[in-house]
Formats: C-alpha cells, sequence, structure tokens
C-alpha cells in the first residue's frame, strides 16, 4: 500500500468515525424500539428529503449506472429515468399509507389481504429477504470503492464497510441514518457535479460525448444498442425498486405526515430526473480516457483516480462511499423493522418485552448486517445482483402492494399466487440464456406472471366462496 492510499484509508476511517459521533449524538433521545427503527415518527420534510435523495443516488447510480453507460453510453440514464419515476408514483399511490400507522412494509400489504397470518409471515420472510438483498448489493458497491481506492483486497474492504456500518447504525438507528444521510447527499450532489465538470473538460466538452464510438449511431438514450425491451426491463426494475424496496416504505411510516413524506418525494423525485444524466456523462468520459478496463462497474474510482487532482479524486471516491452507506443504513433499518416487528413475534408468540425493545433491536441490527456481508463476500457483480434480485423477489411485493391497494376483489389466495408467480416467472427466465437476452433482465415476465396469476386466483377464491355461501344458503332454506 503506498503513501496516498494509507491517506486514502485513513480518511475513510475518520468518516466512519465521525458517522459514530453523529450516531451517538442522536441516540440520547432513544427510549423504545419505534424510536430506534422510525425516530418516532417525526422526521421533517427536510431530513426525509435528504434521506430518500441520499438512498436513490446509492451503488445502483454510482457504480451501476456509471459502469453501465461505460458499456452502452447514455442508457445509463435510464437508471435515474426509472428511479425518478418509481419515485414519484410513490408518493402518488402509497403516501396515503402513513395515515395507517404501519410500522414495516409487511404489515402494510398484509392489511390489503385481512391481514391473513399465513400471507403475513411469508411478506415478513420476502421483505426481509429483499433488505439483506439491497444491504449486500450496497456492500459489493462499496467494497470495490474502497478496494480501488486504498489499494486493499475486495473482501477486507467489504468487512471494513460492514463492521463500520453495524457500529454506527447499532448506535443511532433510524434517527442516526436521516441524518447522516442529509449530511452525505450534501456531499454525493457536490461530488458528482464536480466530478462531471471535469470529466467534461478531460474529453474535451459536450460535443466530443456525442461523437464518441459508444455514443454515434446509438439513438435515443442508446436503445439501437441494447435493444428497445432491455431498455425498457431495465428502467422498470429500477421503478419496481423503489415502489417495492422496504427502506422508502420506511421514509413513509416514519414522516410527520402524509403530506410531507409527499412533498420530499415529489422534490426527490425531481432531483433524480434532473441528476439521471450526470452518472452516464460520467460513464461515457471514462470509456474515452480507457476503454480497457477489466470491470465498467471501475469506471467511477478509474476516472476519480487517475484523471484528476489525486485528493480531489480521493474525496470523490468518498462522496461514492457515502453513496453506498446511506443506502445500505437505510436497508438495514427496514430489514431490522421487520425482523423485530413481524418475524420475533411470530418465533416468540408474543410482542416485544418494553424494557428490551431496544436491546433487540440493536442484536437484530448486527444479525442483519452479518447476514448482508456474508452474501456480499459471495459476490462481485453488482449490476446482475441488483437487477436479479429485484426480479425475483420485489416483483410479487410491487404488484401485490399495486393489486391490494386499488383492487377490493383481492384475496389472500390471489396474494400468495403473486408472490410465488413472480419468484417462478424471474427464475424460469433467468435460466433460459435466449430468453434473458431478449428481456435484458427478468423484471418484465416476473411482473406480468405476478399480476395475471394474482388476478386469476383472486377471481377463482372469489367465485369459490360465492358458491360455498350460496351452497350454505340452500341447505339452511331445505
Amino acid at each position: 500500500m503506498t503513501s496516498q492510499q494509507s491517506f486514502f484509508l485513513l480518511a475513510f476511517v475518520c468518516y466512519l468515525l465521525a458517522m459514530v459521533v453523529i450516531s451517538w449524538w442522536v441516540s440520547r433521545w432513544q427510549k423504545s424500539a419505534s424510536d430506534f427503527l422510525l425516530a418516532g415518527r417525526r422526521v421533517p420534510v427536510l431530513l426525509t428529503l435528504g434521506t430518500t435523495v441520499a438512498t436513490m443516488v446509492g451503488t445502483g447510480s454510482s457504480m451501476g449506472a456509471v459502469g453501465f453507460a461505460y458499456q452502452n453510453g447514455w442508457a445509463g440514464t435510464l437508471y435515474g429515468i426509472g428511479g425518478a419515476l418509481g419515485i414519484l408514483l410513490l408518493a402518488w399511490l402509497f403516501a396515503p399509507a402513513r395515515a395507517q400507522n404501519f410500522s414495516t412494509m409487511s404489515e402494510e400489504l398484509a392489511s390489503y389481504v385481512d391481514n391473513h397470518p399465513f400471507v403475513k409471515k411469508l411478506l415478513a420472510l420476502l421483505i426481509y429477504s429483499a433488505s439483506i438483498g439491497w444491504l449486500g448489493a450496497h456492500l459489493i458497491g462499496g467494497g470495490m470503492y474502497l478496494s480501488w481506492l486504498t489499494g486493499i483486497e475486495q473482501g477486507q474492504a467489504k468487512l471494513i464497510i460492514g463492521i463500520g456500518l453495524a457500529v454506527y447504525v447499532t448506535i443511532g438507528g433510524y434517527s442516526a441514518v436521516v441524518w447522516t444521510d442529509a449530511i452525505q447527499a450534501l456531499m454525493l450532489f457536490i461530488g458528482f457535479v464536480f466530478m462531471a465538470y471535469f470529466a467534461l473538460d478531460l474529453v474535451g466538452g459536450l460535443g466530443a460525448i456525442q461523437h464518441s464510438e459508444s455514443v454515434v449511431g446509438s439513438g435515443f438514450l442508446s436503445i439501437n444498442t441494447i435493444g428497445v425491451i432491455p431498455a425498457i426491463s431495465l428502467a422498470i426494475a429500477v421503478l419496481v425498486g423503489v415502489l417495492a424496496t422496504p427502506s422508502f416504505r420506511q421514509r413513509i411510516y416514519s414522516a410527520e405526515s402524509v403530506r410531507s413524506v409527499r412533498q420530499s418525494f415529489v422534490i426527490s423525485g425531481g432531483l433524480y430526473l434532473l441528476f439521471s444524466g450526470v452518472p452516464a456523462l460520467i460513464g461515457i468520459s471514462a470509456y474515452l480516457l480507457n476503454a480497457q478496463l477489466d470491470n465498467p462497474a471501475f469506471a467511477f474510482p478509474y476516472l476519480a483516480l487517475h484523471s484528476l487532482p489525486l485528493l480531489f479524486g480521493g474525496l470523490l471516491i468518498l462522496a461514492g462511499l457515502s453513496a453506498t452507506l446511506s443506502s445500505a443504513s437505510s436497508d438495514a433499518i427496514a430489514g431490522v423493522s421487520v425482523l423485530v416487528d413481524d418475524i420475533y413475534q411470530w418465533l416468540v408468540g408474543s410482542n416485544m418485552p418494553e424494557q428490551h425493545q431496544l436491546l433487540i433491536s440493536r442484536v437484530a441490527m448486527l444479525l442483519t448486517v452479518g447476514l448482508a456481508l456474508f452474501m456480499a463476500l459471495l459476490s462481485d457483480d453488482i449490476v446482475s445482483y441488483i437487477t436479479h434480485m429485484v426480479a425475483m423477489v420485489m416483483s410479487g411485493l410491487c404488484v401485490m402492494g399495486l393489486l391490494g391497494r386499488f383492487w377490493r376483489g383481492y384475496t389472500w389466495q390471489g396474494a400468495l399466487a403473486t408472490l410465488i408467480s413472480g419468484v417462478v416467472g424471474a427464475c424460469v427466465v433467468a435460466q433460459q440464456a435466449s430468453w434473458l437476452a431478449w428481456f435484458g433482465n427478468p423484471v418484465l415476465p416476473a411482473l406480468c406472471c405476478a399480476m395475471s396469476f394474482g388476478i386469476l386466483a383472486s377471481k377463482l377464491s372469489q367465485k369459490s366462496s360465492v358458491n360455498k355461501a350460496h351452497n350454505t344458503v340452500e341447505q339452511t332454506s331445505s
């Protein structure tokens, strides 16, 4: 490790220590699990805005979108478009859930089918798995950043990030998340904007970008390069990720009011839409400067360290690390909420003792981060990890939320069919190379399966219920 790499590692450790100090400061007001997991349901507009923006400009945008743009030009903008549409739809369709005082996404979705016990248990397991999946994705991305910046092995980098995350989130809970996210959101926007400015200067301006090999002849948003269906699939995968990601629901449940969460989501969506071209611009610039990178996911750190003044480049990498940490901390809290409020009660058979709420919540946090870290140590492909996990786990959750929220005829049998068929549809497509190449990722087939079988099963179960009621009436009359 060079002296410069040692300096950057020390800077990151100091950054983590600063997050720990902030967490300790906000933890002094915590008295219950509600304070730890939902910040007492008093998060104001500005903090909700800060934590939402920081999470959206996370690993998927910073590493996934930049790496995808490195390979496919302006198609990297699809991440931002899908995410912006997702958060705007979330504000319009699901912000009213704040008025119901839900604590977890599984509690909200189960309420749409009269809290059927089996459905609620299955939802808890799926949503906890989804939270761990997202958390693992952010640890993978953060490990790549830190490894590139410091020269340490990726496994060691993931361990450092996972341990640091576990410490500061376990101490401060959701209050720490919203405060640190607000700080990280500021770092992210400043870092990315400066990165794009320097990148344009290095490659010769927008004219050089538009005449680059990856852009010329590629069409609008590089659709000619990646194909219309894969382009739609990518944007839909990101949109579904926002609509069905537990951490975004956590922001609804913890906000001051329906109005405040809607305001913050609408502003976040607008900012993210404006931001959507920045990662693509950075990715294309990195390709112009070096088209021979072994891993496209390294496009962002390469441009930062090899094309900018070293100190400034290192600070930008720290901004990228803050993106992964802000997203990871939110998903960790969402997962722990489900584990504590739903799975614990299911396994133990009683509510959590009030005097042990904080202790059990913090133990659950350590367990959750540990599981995600174990998964992250087994994978290095961030884009594949995210898109396949979204299709397999979250497509059914998204469809169930939409059908349950807006269709009174939705039944618990339909909910089971939705959840199971979404996973099966994604798995079938993922195993067929030609199908996967045509769709780009499994999210569209998964959504279609979840929607079709959910409606069909609901219709059949409604008909069965009507027939049983009719037969009962006839027997009573006779």
